[in-house]
């Protein structure tokens, strides 16, 4: 028998497994999605970035408006003002990812892991961050209008200066938190753990379980 002939399979064998090893980045109006990626100011609309690999990726200015990042790592990445409006997170990873005056109105973000991301200025109006893992987060003089916060991780987090009128923080964990001159009106912290939280100057007019006795 011809000896090429018996080498032929191991071949294409071998061929095989290098093509199923060589995974090609998704690319995107010229975005390539990959870590460390450079794509400020990319179109991202609507795109189904789900279970992407986008560690330290700049997207800073980057139009991700209604996309799906369910799943994604974008630990470390850098979407300080991008437009995030109306995007899926759900169980993505943003830790220490760079937030900063970003619009996330209306976005979902169930169950993130958010550990010390910075999104101080962000704008958060009507998200979904329940269940969000926000554990040392900077959340200073963001917009939360309306958020659902509902057992979210907020311990040690900064929220100074934060806008949460009629957020819903039930049964979140505020230990520790920060939340001096922040706006409470009509917020509800039923169930809440406020253990060694501070209050100082928050306004919290017609707040729902609010702790009104809070040394002023």
């Amino acid at each position: 028998m011809n000896p090429t002939l018996l080498l032929l399979p191991l071949a294409l064998l071998a061929s095989t497994s290098l093509l199923a090893d060589g995974h090609q980045p998704t690319v995107i109006n010229g975005c390539v999605i990959q870590p460390e990626g450079k794509c400020r100011n990319a179109d991202l609309r609507n795109a189904d970035l789900s279970n992407q690999d986008m560690r330290k990726m700049d997207l800073a200015g980057a139009n991700l408006s209604g996309a799906n990042l369910r799943h994604a790592n974008l630990d470390l990445a850098n979407l300080e003002k991008a437009d995030l409006t109306g995007a899926t997170f759900t169980r993505a990873s943003l830790q220490q990812a760079n937030l900063r005056v970003a619009d996330l109105t209306n976005a979902h973000l169930v169950a993130i892991q958010g550990w010390g991301l910075f999104a101080q200025a962000a704008r958060f109006n009507g998200a979904n961050l329940s269940a969000a893992n926000l554990e040392f987060a900077r959340l200073s003089g963001a917009k939360m209008q309306g958020a659902n916060l509902t057992a979210a991780n907020l311990e040690m987090t900064w929220l100074s200066k934060a806008d949460l009128a009629r957020a819903t923080l039930t049964d979140a964990n505020l230990q520790e938190g920060k939340f001096n001159d922040a706006n409470l009106a009509e917020a509800t912290l039923t169930g809440a753990r406020r253990h060694y939280a501070t209050f100082q100057g928050t306004n919290m007019d017609s707040c729902i379980d609010c702790p009104m006795d809070w040394e002023k």
